[in-house]
């Protein structure tokens, strides 16, 4: 649960793959400072930086310790701020930022927006309710083949096909007909006017959630926050 703002971006200059990750780092940190984020749980995959940015591991490498000086005088600029490590199969939403990033060739002068990507449970027509004509329900003429064993009478060779076809995948029950999904569920049919009502009350209750803590995780030059509900 919580609302992400994936970032990502492409180094331009020659760096090591410990630099790589706390210019990710830093990204984050900075976006959390834009962001007046106040409390903040940092996540990588990194033991190095996990563990220098909290002091348990010294460095004397001249690359890195402009870095680390930078991340601590950021850690200022927060209320709370904690550091955790995770494996690298629990971080992939950052992994897939980075790997994006790298495999796309960035113009120079061009900003690119955030890709979003959204989650669907179902198939996009599925929202979608035709108007039905004659006053019938769409799945008429399969409930008389169904259950009479009748064609409409101006049906064709190709449409009695299509509607035997259909007819193996349905079945008629109690007056409903219902379709049979791969998990061996069973989908009652609805005519235009029962869909629209059960779309109204299935969107009735729709609300948003208020935020308060912050968490971001990263991967190498790319990472992802992630806003906890309270």
């Amino acid at each position: 649960m919580g609302q992400h703002y994936p970032v990502s971006a492409k180094l331009r200059f020659p760096y090591t793959n410990n630099m790589e990750k706390y210019e990710a780092c830093i990204l984050g940190l900075n976006m959390a400072v834009d962001m007046n984020i106040q409390e903040l749980l940092v996540i990588d995959d990194s033991d190095l930086l996990m563990h220098q940015v909290q002091g348990e591991w010294a460095t004397k490498n001249s690359k890195i310790f402009p870095y680390l000086h930078h991340v601590h005088e950021l850690r200022k600029m927060f209320t709370t701020i904690e550091f955790q490590h995770v494996p690298r199969i629990q971080n992939e939403f950052a992994n897939a930022l980075e790997t994006l990033s790298s495999m796309i060739q960035h113009p120079y002068n061009n900003y690119i927006d955030p890709i979003p990507v959204r989650i669907y449970n179902q198939l996009a027509y599925c929202a979608h309710v035709e108007e039905e004509t004659y006053g019938k329900p769409w799945f008429h003429d399969i409930k008389e083949y169904l259950s009479k064993g009748e064609y409409p009478k101006h049906a064709n060779h190709t449409q009695k096909h299509t509607l035997q076809r259909l007819s193996n995948h349905v079945f008629h029950s109690g007056g409903n007909v219902y379709r049979r999904t791969l998990d061996l569920g069973l989908l009652r049919c609805v005519d235009a006017k029962e869909a629209s009502k059960l779309l109204k009350e299935i969107h009735a209750g729709t609300f948003g959630l208020p935020w308060k803590r912050i968490a971001f995780s990263l991967s190498a030059n790319a990472f992802n926050v992630k806003c906890m509900p309270i």
